[in-house]
């Protein structure tokens, strides 16, 4: 639903709010289509007939067309479209994140293993290197962890004279790691989900760690979240500038 970004999200899901005239949804499946990956699973919820929407008139919006009004008919000229599979599930308005992923179970099929990211943040994170990382350890869960640029400068104080000693703008090195949001699941993660009445990463990441279960790929690149309407401009005017680090294709 996106509360922290009300401004925008009042009207739209939030991963259809835009950046550079496209949804953040269409920026992170075009970051995963780079590396080979084109068919995807999105787990609907607030709003999701938008999402719905965008999908069928897809074919039709990115191409240049002709309206035949009186034949009830339309022409589609210079053809461009993705080469996606795109399956779009209801899972319920107020349905945990836990509870989502047992609601795609049966789209996901036999499928041993399966990417899981969340909707509102890009990154130019190295998904064939994020999947042999994956592929060395053999666990569960993968988690990208990153450490997200500080918002505020970081002061080095002499503990004994409390002076000063040096002011790093925004230093990244000092900042905690955090869940980036992009991970590698095998099927075993279905045992660790429950009812699905919890939130993923309360009680069953929780439970995934504790049993030794999980490991964490380390993204030193760039990695922004789009929680308000702050963080929204900031990736706007990255996209603005021709200089988006996560536009890899």
């Amino acid at each position: 639903m996106g509360t922290r970004i009300s401004e925008e999200s009042y009207m739209r899901p939030k991963p259809m709010i835009e950046i550079g005239g496209k949804p953040i949804l269409w920026h992170i499946m075009k970051l995963y289509s780079y590396y080979g990956y084109n068919e995807f699973i999105i787990c609907c919820g607030y709003k999701g007939q938008m999402i719905k929407e965008y999908f069928i008139h897809y074919y039709v919006n990115q191409s240049d067309s002709t309206f035949l009004l009186k034949n009830k008919e339309i022409l589609v000229h210079e053809v461009f479209a993705e080469p996606w599979r795109v399956t779009l599930v209801n899972t319920g308005l107020n349905t945990l994140t836990a509870g989502r992923i047992l609601k795609v179970r049966d789209y996901i099929g036999e499928d041993e293993e399966f990417f899981l990211t969340y909707g509102d943040g890009v990154a130019d994170v190295d998904i064939s290197e994020l999947l042999a990382f994956h592929h060395k350890y053999k666990k569960t869960v993968t988690i990208t962890t990153t450490q997200p640029m500080g918002r505020f400068g970081a002061l080095k104080i002499d503990p004994q004279t409390n002076q000063v000693k040096g002011f790093k703008e925004k230093a990244r090195v000092d900042q905690a790691w955090v869940n980036a949001g992009f991970m590698v699941m095998n099927r075993k993660i279905f045992d660790y989900l429950g009812d699905g009445g919890e939130m993923l990463e309360a009680g069953p990441l929780e439970a995934v760690a504790e049993a030794g279960e999980m490991v964490a790929y380390r993204h030193e690149g760039f990695w922004s979240p789009m929680d308000t309407l702050r963080d929204k401009n900031y990736l706007e005017s990255l996209w603005e500038s021709e200089d988006a680090p996560w536009k890899i294709w």
